[in-house]
């Protein structure tokens, strides 16, 4: 009797059988080892809900296929599983995710590991045929280029959206470097070493405020943008970080508060703008001026001061102030 115990699922024939027949069971089996290296596309989802798909005994079948495209004949409303069967099979697939439902499909074989395969994703996996205990391994888990690898799409993804932190790491002969993204503080890093945290030298969060802990050393000039800021209710709001290079134009007699997200050594500047009509400005107690005593802003028409502070951890303490210029 003919047996299918392999991992094509093709026709061993028994000892003796099959007399006047076996070229036609060789031919189909040359067919099926051939299929095993073809495309395939097979509706593999008929309902909403986790899916079986066995490969055939001596017969063709979409599932034998090298590259597999799974559809599914309804649209998804959750991440299915698709078991592939018999969990005896020991075989490499290249499985593409094209079912309707924009969800992802977990490939299994057995109670061992799955694959997810992403919606419109692609991934090439293996599945291990240990029977009941059965695993699918994804085949590019710590895939390793010996040479130049060019891609031609507009888009690089890293990272499957779960709480770790991912990078590029390169590695130099005397100091390695890496850019990455650090999960938990949601900063982007670029620093010195392989550890994503180490040593940092260019930090970005959530905000895009960067820090820098060492030395800049610029071959121009820098300009930092002006920001302007306004008066709501007779005080002036000022973010020491979005707007370290500050603009008011006076709208009414105001008081400037004591600015946010100050940071100790930040430097921050304001030009003052009056406009047709002067108005009065005065400072919050945070505002530290030469003997203690507030300056009074130039009550001209259409004159500007520039005013310039440092934090010092405790009060903002003036360092330049140029008063009663003329805007043209």
């Amino acid at each position: 009797m003919a047996t299918y115990v392999n991992d094509l699922r093709l026709k061993e024939i028994a000892t003796g059988d099959e007399s006047g027949t076996w070229g036609t069971s060789t031919n189909t089996n040359l067919e099926l080892i051939a299929e095993a290296f073809s495309y395939g596309t097979e509706a593999s989802f008929g309902s909403d809900a986790d899916a079986t798909t066995t490969i055939a005994d001596g017969a063709t079948d979409p599932a034998r296929s090298l590259y597999l495209k799974v559809t599914s004949g309804v649209s998804l409303t959750a991440t299915r599983t698709l078991t592939i069967a018999p969990n005896t099979i020991s075989k490499v697939w290249i499985i593409e995710n094209a079912t309707t439902g924009s969800q992802s499909i977990n490939i299994s074989q057995g109670s061992g590991a799955n694959v997810t395969v992403p919606n419109g994703g692609v991934k090439i996996i293996y599945t291990d045929g240990a029977g009941a205990g059965a695993a699918v391994v994804d085949a590019l888990t710590d895939l390793s280029v010996a040479d130049s690898l060019t891609l031609q799409g507009p888009t690089l993804t890293i990272g499957d959206a779960t709480a770790e932190d991912t990078k590029i790491v390169f590695d130099g002969n005397a100091q390695d470097y890496y850019v990455g993204l650090d999960d938990s503080a949601d900063d982007l890093v670029i620093g010195l070493g392989s550890t994503v945290g180490t040593t940092p030298a260019i930090s970005v969060d959530e905000n895009q405020f960067v820090t820098m802990p060492k030395k800049v050393t610029a071959s121009t000039s820098a300009n930092i943008s002006q920001v302007a800021i306004t008066s709501t209710s007779n005080a002036v709001a000022w973010d020491a970080q979005a707007a370290a290079n500050a603009y008011y134009a006076t709208t009414e007699n105001t008081t400037f508060s004591a600015p946010t997200n100050a940071v100790e050594g930040a430097i921050i500047s304001v030009e003052i703008a009056q406009g047709g009509t002067p108005y009065t400005v005065a400072w919050n107690t945070v505002f530290e001026f030469a003997a203690s005593t507030a300056p009074t802003v130039t009550a001209s028409a259409n004159k500007t001061d520039i005013f310039s502070f440092r934090y010092n951890g405790s009060v903002w303490q003036e360092i330049g102030r140029v008063q009663n210029l003329a805007q043209t």
